[in-house]
């Protein structure tokens, strides 16, 4: 038998899957374990391209937001989110 370790967040994360699902904690790391995944919730699916889910999202951002975003954003990621040194162009 494997034994996994889960912090108090996680534990508390997996009991609340299992709640919402109507599944023991066991059920649901079995129905995890099952080549076809687990069952599917009857949370409706937003079946949107990516593109459209994420253009709805910016949609509320000001003008004046947006300008202040990095002109080299993509380019340069791993110094903008990692905190890296910048990549010569």
């Amino acid at each position: 038998m494997t034994v996994i370790e889960l912090s108090d967040e996680q534990a508390a994360k997996l009991r609340a899957q299992a709640q919402a699902r109507g599944l023991t904690v066991g059920e649901l790391i079995d129905a995890f374990m099952r080549p076809d995944g687990p069952e599917p919730t009857n949370q409706p699916v937003d079946e949107r391209p990516i593109w459209e889910i994420l253009a709805g999202s910016l949609k509320d951002i000001p003008p004046e937001e947006l300008a202040l975003l990095p002109k080299d954003g993509a380019s340069q990621v791993d110094h903008y989110v990692y905190g890296l040194p910048k990549r010569d162009q």
